[in-house]
C-alpha cells in the first residue's frame, strides 16, 4: 500500500497474446483470446465483448464507418485463420529427420534435424540426449543452416521413439518421423 492508502490495482494479462484483455485486438490472435477469457474470466468477458458494451462502443460511429469497422474486422478474422491453419499445415507437411552418420569403421553419430519447427528448442533436448543417453550431445548448424542435434554413439532407435513421444504429448500425431543412413565414400585407391 501507498504512504497515501492508495493500493496497487490487480492487472489481468491474456495468456494467449501476453496484452491485457482491453488491448487483445492488436495483438492478432483475438479469437484465441476471447475464448480464454470467455472460459478464464467471464464477468470481464462480458465487460468487453457483450452485445450491450459493443452497441455502446459503436454508438458514436455512423453506419458507414461502422460497417466500414465491421468489414475491417472479419477481414482481420479471416487473415488470422488463414494464417493459423497455413501455421499448422506447415507443422504437419514438416518432418523430423534422424540420421545415423558413421565416423569411422566403429563409432556413429545420431543427427537429429527438423525439432524446431514444432516448437522445440534444440539446446534444451539436446541436453535432455545427453542426460539420458549419457553420451555427448551438441546443436550444430546443419548444411542448410538449420539446428542439427549432434549425439555422439549408436542410439538412433531410441532417439527415434523419444521424438515421437514428445511430438505425441504435442498433439502432433501425424507428424512422421524419418530414420536414414549416411556412410562415408569410400576413398579410391590410387
Amino acid at each position: 500500500m501507498a504512504e497515501d492508502g492508495r493500493s496497487a490495482l490487480p492487472i489481468i494479462y491474456c495468456d494467449v497474446c501476453t496484452f491485457p484483455p482491453e488491448y487483445c485486438e492488436f495483438g492478432g490472435t483475438l479469437q484465441k483470446c476471447k475464448t480464454w477469457l470467455k472460459v478464464e474470466h467471464p464477468d470481464l468477458y462480458d465487460k468487453l465483448y457483450s452485445e450491450d458494451a459493443l452497441a455502446k462502443a459503436t454508438e458514436g460511429l455512423s453506419l458507414e464507418k461502422q460497417e466500414k469497422v465491421e468489414r475491417e474486422i472479419q477481414k482481420l478474422q479471416a487473415k488470422e485463420a488463414n494464417r493459423a491453419e497455413k501455421e499448422l499445415k506447415k507443422k504437419l507437411s514438416s518432418k523430423v529427420v534422424v540420421k545415423r552418420v558413421e565416423r569411422s569403421k566403429r563409432k556413429h553419430v545420431i543427427a537429429v534435424s527438423g525439432v524446431e519447427v514444432f516448437g522445440i528448442d534444440p539446446k534444451k533436448l539436446a541436453k535432455t540426449f545427453a542426460s539420458k543417453f549419457a553420451t555427448g550431445a551438441s546443436v550444430t548448424k546443419n548444411l542448410e543452416g538449420k539446428d542439427e542435434i549432434v549425439i555422439q554413439g549408436d542410439v538412433g532407435d531410441e532417439v527415434e521413439e523419444y521424438v515421437s513421444d514428445l511430438l505425441e504429448e504435442k498433439g502432433l500425431d501425424g507428424v512422421k518421423v524419418e530414420r536414414t543412413e549416411d556412410k562415408p565414400k569410400k576413398k579410391s585407391q590410387a
